[in-house]
């Protein structure tokens, strides 16, 4: 009687209530439907169901856990999945909501950040204060660890994965004076990619790829720039974004089927010399042109502004440059890229070095900020003993801002870094 007393003193006061159980029950269901419906849907028949049928088999095993299993059991199980929900939460229910508005995304996304949060909140006071005596002094800071890392890691996985469509703005080219062609483009799975062109005056192309989050109206600039000097340009929507059909994936791990749907579409244009063609690319379009040019030899150069990283590989650069800490950045990046393998059909690319290796000796232009130092770091990395690859930091640049920070260089750097790699072949 003695022992059974201080077990009951020493047990999470919460677990005295029935109500409480069956809350959290609730909750735990209530998250496995909203987390069942947002697998749902991206991926082909099969990998859905196998997916959804996964989320649901954990949910059915947490919620037995949580009416069944010894306290200690029920405040971990709720621990692990309210963390999950409330990450997977954050990152659909805040940027649905704030792009897309009450889309059933954001719905999903919300009922799984409440739940997660009511999950979450009971799972880490009961993990600690189930923790026997002093060992408690441990178990807080390991919760504490496990809450930063799976935050920060299952919130960008899962944002990356589940984008809002961001709309066009109204200008197109003719509002710049120049004219332009509706452009419709094929990748090679089918998905119908949106575009403009503006036509080639001197027989040579540049296909301009934007950056995560954005469309072909936030490189507009970038083509007036390039157009003005008679080159042929193509700005499109990456699949997922703007017009175009698809669903998006901001690390840019569908880079390298849009970029050669955009490679074929000015091959057969009459008005491009098919062995004239370069790729310009912004921050993930940056990395998409990188990746796609190492196979597709069509392209004679590459211009790539705001490139830093798009798989763990890519984070290399981190541990020279800031020791222990970049190495413990690289552990983390390591967990977000393959959380957000599991939640797309996308598979992981190859890395920029490498595809910076494959694209020799055609050359490269990488553009920097000079107010975000990574920029630079990561683009000497990819450089390093490759003679084709030039780094340019732009002085007082944020990202992807060279061409608004100083114009008139912009212009006559990249221009004659193209004129010189495009000029016709004898």
């Amino acid at each position: 009687m003695i022992g059974t007393a201080r077990q009951q003193a020493g047990a999470h006061p919460a677990d005295r209530s029935h109500l409480v159980v069956d809350v959290l029950t609730a909750a735990a269901g209530a998250a496995g439907a909203g987390a069942a419906f947002l697998v749902g849907a991206d991926g082909s028949a099969a990998w859905r169901v196998v997916r959804v049928a996964a989320v649901l088999v954990v949910t059915a095993l947490a919620m037995y856990v949580i009416r069944r299993g010894p306290p200690v059991l029920r405040a971990v199980t709720t621990f692990v999945l309210g963390l999950a929900g409330v990450a997977a939460g954050a990152g659909i229910a805040v940027p649905h909501l704030s792009k897309a508005g009450w889309s059933p995304a954001a719905v999903a996304g919300l009922v799984l950040l409440t739940a997660g949060l009511l999950l979450f909140g009971y799972g880490a006071v009961g993990t600690v204060w189930s923790s026997p005596g002093w060992s408690r002094l441990a178990t807080g800071p390991a919760v504490l660890l496990v809450t930063v890392v799976g935050l920060f890691t299952g919130s960008q996985a899962v944002a990356a994965t589940n984008v809002p469509r961001t709309g066009l703005r109204s200008a197109t080219p003719a509002d710049r004076g120049l004219s332009y062609l509706d452009a419709r483009l094929v990748t090679a799975d089918g998905v119908i990619l949106s575009g403009w062109y503006l036509p080639a005056r001197n027989r040579a192309a540049v296909l301009l790829a934007h950056g995560a989050g954005c469309t072909r109206s936030d490189v507009l600039e970038h083509a007036v720039v390039l157009a003005r000097q008679g080159y042929g340009v193509l700005l499109y929507d990456a699949r997922g974004h703007g017009r175009s059909g698809g669903r998006a994936m901001d690390f840019g791990w569908y880079g390298d089927q849009d970029v050669a749907a955009a490679v074929a579409y000015l091959r057969q244009r009459p008005d491009v010399d098919p062995a004239r063609i370069a790729a310009l690319g912004e921050s993930m379009g940056a990395e998409e042109v990188i990746g796609a040019a190492a196979g597709q030899p069509g392209i004679r150069a590459v211009v790539a502004e705001g490139a830093t990283a798009r798989t763990t590989a890519d984070w290399d650069f981190l541990a020279p440059v800031y020791g222990a800490r970049g190495r413990i950045q690289q552990r983390v990046d390591e967990v977000t890229y393959a959380a957000a393998d599991l939640l797309t059909d996308a598979g992981p690319p190859i890395s920029l070095r490498a595809a910076a290796a494959g694209i020799a000796p055609r050359p490269v232009l990488l553009i920097t900020a000079g107010r975000v130092p990574d920029e630079t770091f990561a683009a000497e990395y990819l450089r390093d003993g490759h003679h084709h690859v030039q780094v340019w930091q732009v002085p007082g640049s944020g990202h992807t801002g060279g061409l608004s920070t100083r114009p008139d260089d912009w212009q006559r750097r990249v221009t004659a870094f193209l004129d010189a790699a495009l000029r016709p072949q004898t």
